[in-house]
């Protein structure tokens, strides 16, 4: 049962974990720079036609939805052929 416990997190937590209070400034820095080192993994992954792409997506053209609400199984109100 033992195993089980520290396997899961159970039992006392370590004194020195608990007595350090979280620098908020530090926090900060170490997700800047997570955050840049995922950004150059990316960019690595990725060719130069694919990031051209990512960029500019948000720009893409999209047409315009064809049709309406309506569908040919609504009932048609207007009469028609």
């Amino acid at each position: 049962m033992e195993k089980l416990r520290r396997l899961f997190g159970g039992g006392a937590q370590p004194a020195s974990a608990e007595s350090t209070p979280a620098d908020p400034a530090a926090i900060a820095a170490d997700e800047r720079a997570y955050e840049l080192d995922l950004l150059r993994g990316e960019q690595e992954r990725l060719d130069e036609l694919a990031q051209r792409q990512l960029r500019y997506a948000e720009y893409a053209w999209e047409p315009p939805r064809q049709g309406g609400e309506r569908r040919a199984e609504d009932s048609d109100e207007g009469g028609g052929p």
